[in-house]
């Protein structure tokens, strides 16, 4: 009786310094990215405000420091037009003896400079035309294709507000503000009307893009909640944005890295089957069990995530002195330690040197966490931690004779980020309908910037191409990896 007690009083004293942790402390394992970006600015500022007031009271050593800010500033793009100011002499004769000055170099500099966004009206004049002797009919040339037909927007402006919205994450009713201070009124609701026209054109995109995913042989799965306006009950409702990622280029596979989101009112098990409809190879995912549904019901093998598994044992280790899981913490990190030197080898190389090296550790590591979990009370944290590890453990060392998989989730967890700071400005989608245009659009955007295209060219130029009538035959010339950067500054 008195071991049951120790036991759950352990078990209790856990809890609460879990519960402390996360009230009082970080809730991640590391800072958030852009929680210790806003830190380093500041730090950054305050380093140049003191740059400037040496300028100023030290004038003696202003030009060692203008040398060292041309030094590590870089060059410019050479594709920025330029724009050349000559600042010359006034009296271009000798101070000496009066003659003329001839010319025998200069000194050429670069500056950033920026204009700031300006609306401007494109003006479309349509003339007619008429015979004078027979008067029959009237020539005039078609009127230029629209997206949104009578609609104000350009499809460069329909752009220019999904990539606002999408990727830098400004509400409509944002963008709205930023327009009227140049003294154009886009009501929020006109601008809604434009981003849901625009979503609608691009659904047979986003379809064609997660198609193009299913024929890959090995996926990433993650799922984010999104909540979403329910009217009926007057609150938000919660639905799911699955995530689905390719990317090889860490064994320096062939295909482009893609990411394709889909909205789901809610997580059930049959939300992935139906996405992942005809997919056949390897999906990495989390611990979440839906997904062992789809392995059984499908030819799917799953490799889970060695970063959700170290999660655990971490949570146990920063709260205070924790042997066993600072030791699994340890084990744990051997095993990155060889993924790191491994980064960017072929697939069969991977594969070798993990059956070299990495083996032994899983080995070793599955034996430990066997030989601890029965030294331990098993309803405690830790047994709960080693049992998720130990009933997973196929999964997670399956990436040992596979050279193609990797060690953790965190390839399509990058991509979700991007959805979380989305959701923490606009708090909910207004419907299922937004979180659907959502899904869609916010596909579109992530892949360019997987594949290093500009997102904002990219849409003005496949709108473009889908008002003019692209065909639907020819829809993979409108992915986003068919597109070149070189080629996109073109078109804008």
């Amino acid at each position: 009786m008195l071991l049951a007690e120790r036991c759950e009083s352990e078990r209790l004293r856990q809890i609460i310094k879990e519960l402390q942790r996360h009230r009082f402390g970080r809730k991640a394992e590391t800072l958030p990215e852009d929680q210790m970006l806003l830190g380093l600015e500041d730090v950054e500022q305050v380093a140049a405000s003191g740059e400037a007031e040496q300028d100023e009271s030290a004038p003696d050593g202003r030009a060692a420091r203008a040398r060292k800010r041309r030094t590590n500033r870089g060059s410019l793009p050479a594709h920025l037009p330029r724009i050349e100011v000559v600042v010359d002499v006034d009296d271009k004769t000798c101070p000496c003896c009066k003659g003329d000055l001839h010319r025998i170099g200069e000194d050429r500099s670069e500056r950033l400079d920026m204009v700031p966004a300006q609306f401007h009206v494109l003006v479309t004049r349509r003339p007619k035309y008429a015979c004078r002797s027979c008067e029959d009919g009237v020539v005039q040339a078609p009127a230029p294709a629209r997206l949104i037909e009578g609609g104000l927007p350009t499809e460069a402006t329909i752009a220019q507000v999904l990539v606002s919205k999408y990727a830098d994450h400004l509400p409509l009713y944002r963008q709205a503000q930023i327009y009227a201070r140049q003294g154009i009124d886009l009501d929020r609701s006109t601008l809604a009307d434009w981003v849901g026209q625009a979503a609608w054109h691009l659904r047979p995109l986003h379809a064609r893009l997660l198609g193009k995913l299913r024929q890959r042989s090995k996926l990433f799965a993650d799922e984010t909640t999104m909540p979403v306006l329910d009217p009926g009950r007057g609150r938000t409702k919660t639905g799911q944005l699955w995530a689905y990622a390719a990317d090889d280029r860490p064994w320096g596979g062939a295909d482009p890295p893609g990411v394709v989101y889909v909205y789901a009112p809610d997580r059930k098990a049959e939300r992935p089957i139906a996405h992942l409809d005809g997919f056949k190879g390897i999906l990495q995912v989390d611990g979440y069990a839906g997904y062992r549904k789809l392995a059984e019901r499908c030819d799917v093998q799953l490799a889970f995530c060695w970063a959700h598994m170290r999660r655990n044992f971490y949570e146990l280790a920063t709260p205070g002195p924790a042997p066993i899981a600072s030791e699994a913490l340890k084990r744990i990190a051997e095993v990155y330690a060889i993924e790191k030197d491994i980064r960017g080898r072929s697939a069969e190389e991977r594969r070798l040197i993990r059956q070299q090296k990495s083996q032994p550790l899983a080995n070793a590591f599955e034996q430990w966490l066997r030989a601890k979990l029965g030294l331990i009370s098993q309803k405690g944290k830790l047994a709960e931690a080693i049992r998720y590890a130990l009933s997973r453990w196929e999964g997670l060392t399956r990436f040992i004779d596979d050279g193609r998989i990797e060690l953790d989730n965190n390839a399509v967890e990058r991509s979700i980020r991007p959805i979380a700071l989305n959701r923490k400005n606009a708090l909910f989608a207004g419907s299922d309908g937004g979180a659907e245009h959502w899904a869609a659009i916010a596909s579109l955007i992530e892949t360019c910037k997987l594949n290093d295209v500009d997102p904002l060219a990219y849409l003005t130029d496949v709108l473009t191409r889908i008002a003019n009538g692209h065909p639907n035959s020819e829809i993979d010339q409108l992915l986003p990896w068919a597109y070149k950067r070189q080629d996109l500054r073109a078109v804008a």
